[in-house]
C-alpha cells in the first residue's frame, strides 16, 4: 500500500500534477500518523487494514466538507474536494453495492448465528473484519440493526 502511494507521488510530481501531488503528500502524511500512532501502541507499523479505514474515513471527511461548500455557494472549492475524493478512492478496493453489501451483512449474520441486537457488535467486528474498504459501515450498522431487529 504504501509503495504504490509512493509511486503514484513520483509519478503525479513527474506529470506536475498539482492536485494529485498535494492529494497524494496529505494522504503520505497520514500514513505516516498512523504508523507513529501503531508504533506507540507497540507495533511497528499500521496494517494494511487501518490504512484502508483510514482512507474512508478521509473520503467520508471530503464529502461532509464538499457539501457544505455546495451549500455555501462556493462551486470551486466544492470540486477541489470531489477532485481529493476521487484521487483517494483509487487506493481503496472496489466498493461492493447495496445489493453485494445486503448479502454480505445476511451471510455474516448466519455465520456469527445472530438473533438478536445483542449480537451486533459481534457481526459488526466480522463485517470490519471481511470487508474493510469496501464498505461504508455506518449505512451497514443500520441495515444489521434492521435485520435484527426484524
Amino acid at each position: 500500500m504504501r509503495e504504490t502511494i509512493t509511486a503514484a507521488l513520483q509519478a503525479a510530481t513527474k506529470a506536475q500534477a498539482k492536485r494529485r501531488v498535494s492529494t497524494l503528500r496529505m494522504v503520505s502524511a497520514a500514513i505516516k500518523d498512523r504508523d507513529i500512532a501503531a508504533r506507540t501502541a507497540g507495533k511497528e507499523q499500521a496494517t494494511d487494514a487501518e490504512l484502508l479505514e483510514l482512507f474512508a474515513k478521509m473520503i467520508k471527511q471530503r464529502e461532509e466538507s464538499q457539501k457544505i461548500y455546495a451549500d455555501a455557494g462556493r462551486a470551486e472549492l466544492a470540486a477541489q474536494e470531489g477532485e481529493e475524493i476521487e484521487i483517494i478512492r483509487e487506493f481503496l478496493p472496489k466498493q461492493l453495492s447495496d445489493k453485494e453489501t445486503d448479502a454480505a451483512i445476511a451471510e455474516t449474520i448466519a455465520a456469527e448465528g445472530a438473533t438478536s441486537v445483542r449480537d451486533m457488535g459481534k457481526v459488526m467486528a466480522a463485517l470490519k473484519a471481511r470487508y474493510s474498504g469496501q464498505m461504508d459501515f455506518a449505512k451497514a450498522s443500520a441495515v444489521v440493526k434492521a435485520k435484527l431487529s426484524g
